[in-house]
């Protein structure tokens, strides 16, 4: 099965499948900030991160605090952020960041004339991305932000809500998130697209720096990265999704915040289900995003008579994006399964091939599922008048969420 996945994924063109790489996957925000400032203060010549939230609080000064210490010592620092993503967070934050030699980018300003290109306010970054030293990267649906101050996993639909640390403002329910660290071969192809980026936001020329230094054999897993954009003529991360959906033969577990299908994912989940693969999708059971939430649910009927599992998860604000097919295959990153992610979104995607990184990610899933109330067709087909018309009026939108 993973001999058929690899000639798969070989088959999709794009950048390489990558060998000889370790991934590592980290639970919430408290496990992966930890790893990332551990991994910023070891950094001996550049650190690059690439954000679409970037909030000016406990977690966003703590992580400035950090680069600044390290740009001061002489390591470069480079950093995109999302205009749209940090519109809340005060440009004194970037000036401190500026003032110290740290190199800033604001991607496609929502001011028309901050634009360094032709203006596309639709067009966002979406990704989240540190490269430390061209030797390690991080990536994920992880923002840097005090929402994920507190980890989420003991926080099933019993539980009294009680956590330590900064809470979302959604009735104080922590976010439940997942990130990887990776390092191997496969960094440098996470380095060119952020140096991609940087160039196509025309940001000012890059210091010669080690940014691809000679690759090391980490570990033994062979993972893909993957970059998408609108400028793209069609998203790699949606092509290899339906392709793994497609051929799946046992296995097709999704975790996902924002689901809005297009005819094609809900084509391939209905199919894979028809033909016996156990299809299960975890789904917000809560959400910061009402029309995308109620947008999702309108399809819930037709997977439902398809075979489709849908489960929605308690206690959490669900933002993670991952994905299992057959246990082999597996996708971590910042894509969303809605209309916005793969049309007008920068994201950025790992896929890992092997039975032993998707292990893992097989039993955050499993904890993940037992914190969650499956939907049923019966109940489902009972739900009220109000949240047929939300759902009617959602799907409207959904295309432009």
């Amino acid at each position: 099965m993973l001999s058929r996945h690899l000639a798969l994924e070989e088959a999709i063109v794009g950048s390489p499948l990558t060998a000889g790489n370790k991934v590592d996957l980290l639970e919430d925000g408290p496990a992966t900030y930890k790893a990332m400032l551990a991994a910023i203060d070891t950094a001996k010549d550049h650190i690059h991160l690439e954000t679409y939230i970037l909030d000016d609080d406990e977690v966003g000064q703590q992580f400035a605090n950090a680069l600044i210490a390290k740009q001061q010592q002489g390591v470069q620092v480079h950093l995109i952020h999302d205009s749209v993503g940090t519109i809340g967070t005060p440009d004194e934050f970037f000036k401190r960041l500026t003032d110290a030699g740290i190199k800033v980018i604001e991607f496609n300003p929502i001011n028309p004339a901050l634009a360094r290109k032709e203006w596309e306010l639709n067009e966002r970054d979406h990704r989240k991305l540190l490269i430390v030293d061209g030797r390690i990267a991080f990536l994920g649906g992880i923002n840097i932000s005090g929402v994920y101050s507190s980890g989420s996993l003991s926080m099933g639909s019993g539980s009294s809500g009680k956590t330590d640390g900064k809470k979302s403002d959604i009735d104080g329910i922590p976010w439940r998130d997942t990130h990887v660290q990776l390092q191997g071969p496969v960094v440098a192809e996470f380095q060119k697209l952020f140096l991609e980026t940087w160039a196509a936001q025309k940001g000012e020329a890059i210091a010669a720096r080690n940014y691809y230094p000679t690759p090391v054999r980490a570990g033994s897993d062979v993972v893909r990265a993957i970059g998408s954009s609108p400028k793209d003529s069609y998203s790699a991360i949606y092509a290899t999704l339906l392709s793994a959906i497609a051929s799946a033969e046992t296995t097709v577990h999704l975790t996902n915040a924002y689901f809005a299908p297009d005819p094609q994912l809900l084509t391939a989940l209905e199919d894979a289900a028809r033909r016996g693969v156990d299809v299960k999708l975890i789904l917000p059971g809560k959400t910061d995003s009402w029309l995308i939430f109620h947008a999702g649910r309108n399809y819930y009927t037709q997977l439902l008579k398809a075979g489709v599992k849908i489960y929605e998860r308690q206690g959490v604000i669900l933002h993670t994006k991952t994905g299992s097919v057959d246990g082999v295959w597996s996708t971590i990153g910042s894509t969303n399964l809605d209309w916005r992610s793969f049309l007008h979104n920068y994201e950025l995607n790992a896929v890992v091939l092997g039975a032993e990184f998707n292990a893992q990610l097989q039993k955050l899933f499993d904890a993940d599922l037992a914190a969650s109330k499956q939907v049923t067709l019966a109940e489902w087909q009972r739900r009220g008048l109000n949240l047929r018309f939300k759902e009617f009026f959602a799907r409207m939108w959904e295309y432009w969420l």
